[in-house]
């Protein structure tokens, strides 16, 4: 699954996917936790980057009180669950990020991992998006990232992990054309294990509140020692 992820360099979106950014000067974010609102591209014939919250609300929710909001779509399953089968149509979206955590069991306790790729500072999570709207007629636009089968980066530590696009894919994700099963199942594969690396990081991460570089520093490196020694 992906259940927190980073976004820095927000001012290098525009340049990087391609789109109008209307978050220049917005700070990065090293922790974001499901229901924040985050930017997220989208195609066709409205393509541009636009703000929606994580944790998808499907459109034909009846009681938004009780709806599950999944923030994770598991890719092989996408065209048989009610919820996404639709939306894999034509609400196809990219999530851009810079990385994300995941946490490895160690006896009693849990520790967390930051995962990014070694060569590019931004990269796109495959997205699904769709709209609620409310009684008053106001809208919600949410999104979930899809999963797929863990790369042999992350198989000690989870057997899943979102799905990344590369870049000449994600031209076509958000098309608004048709996919077959195999243009799917190539798109959505697991991503190079060779091209990502993973270390541990300090369990601060585990707050949602906690939203700052320390985050993303290797727990053996000398500024996540100092964080160690001063906690």
């Amino acid at each position: 699954m992906c259940g927190r992820y980073s976004l820095v360099c927000i001012d290098d979106l525009g340049n990087r996917f391609r789109v109008f950014n209307p978050m220049m000067g917005a700070r990065s974010r090293f922790n974001v936790a499901p229901g924040n609102e985050m930017p997220v591209i989208v195609g066709g014939d409205t393509r541009g980057l636009t703000l929606m919250q994580w944790g998808l609300v499907p459109g034909f929710t009846c009681d938004i009180s009780s709806a599950r909001r999944p923030i994770n779509a598991r890719a092989e399953t996408l065209r048989e669950n009610p919820v996404f089968r639709h939306l894999v149509r034509d609400r196809r979206c990219l999530v851009p990020a810079s990385g994300f955590y995941e946490w490895k069991k160690e006896g009693n306790r849990k520790v967390p991992f930051y995962f990014h790729l070694h060569d590019t500072p931004l990269f796109a999570f495959a997205g699904l998006y769709d709209r609620w709207t409310c009684p008053d007629g106001a809208a919600l636009s949410t999104y979930t990232i899809i999963t797929c089968k863990s790369n042999a980066c992350l198989a000690g530590i989870h057997d899943r992990m979102p799905a990344i696009l590369s870049p000449g894919h994600e031209k076509h994700w958000i098309s608004g054309e048709s996919l077959t099963a195999e243009e799917m199942e190539r798109m959505l594969a697991p991503f190079p294990a060779e091209h990502m690396t993973a270390y541990p990081v300090l369990p601060l991460v585990n707050s949602p509140s906690t939203d700052d570089e320390r985050l993303v520093q290797p727990l053996n490196s000398s500024a996540g020692k100092q964080t160690v020694l001063e906690e």
